[in-house]
């Protein structure tokens, strides 16, 4: 992420997008849903290693920078620190991941369809054009047996205003770098990891005896 844009033009959009895929190649991580803003970037994906998203986003983060610094005869660093990632539930909020990914040009304004933004893999996962960038995550490959039934269902549900407003907790769990998803998930990673991963709120903790529970 940046403050400033971190594209000028399509033709940095598309060497960004082409060494993404190299690097993912590479390090065989599958990518499943993106979203190319003015001045960061949203992706799910699935690492096969441990350390292979963090491998393949250090080597298209340092490849981009390069290409992008000589292109507009700039120097110094573009991104902001480094990437941010976090663990999804794919039982419970997997979906809802892909439409908050693929709705973020209609949040910022810039349009109103989802489907109006280029730089996206809407176009792929509602089969309206071909991504070879993309692979189907297995919940989403679950929606129907055949594909474009799934790009139905999933459009319906992309575009669905009464769908589970999960904005909020999405946008918190990531900014953190914290897993998303449902109590026995979060245990599960606790356990793995053997440290807390519950997002808790700001503030002074409440004294015991209040009547709220406190989900761990």
């Amino acid at each position: 992420m940046n403050k400033g844009a971190i594209f000028v033009d399509d033709i940095d959009r598309q060497l960004f997008l082409h060494l993404l895929h190299n690097a993912f190649v590479k390090h065989r991580v599958a990518l499943h849903a993106y979203v190319l803003m003015g001045n960061h970037v949203h992706l799910l994906a699935t690492p096969s290693t441990r350390l292979g998203l963090a491998n393949a986003m250090r080597m298209q983060g340092n490849s981009y920078v390069q290409a992008f610094n000589q292109r507009h005869a700039r120097s110094g660093p573009l991104w902001q620190g480094r990437f941010h990632s976090s663990m999804v539930d794919s039982d419970s909020y997997l979906l809802s991941v892909y439409r908050y990914i693929e709705l973020n040009p209609v949040r910022a304004g810039m349009t109103t369809d989802p489907e109006d933004h280029p730089w996206s893999s809407v176009h792929g996962n509602l089969q309206r054009r071909d991504d070879p960038m993309l692979t189907e995550h297995p919940a989403f490959h679950a929606l129907a047996s055949e594909r474009i039934q799934r790009a139905k269902l999933y459009a319906r549900f992309l575009h669905d205003l009464d769908a589970p407003a999960d904005l909020p907790a999405i946008r918190a769990h990531s900014a953190g770098q914290h897993p998303l998803g449902e109590n026995a998930f979060l245990r599960m990673v606790e356990q793995t990891l053997g440290r807390s991963v519950v997002l808790r709120k700001r503030g002074r903790p409440r004294k015991a005896g209040t009547g709220e529970a406190e989900t761990t």
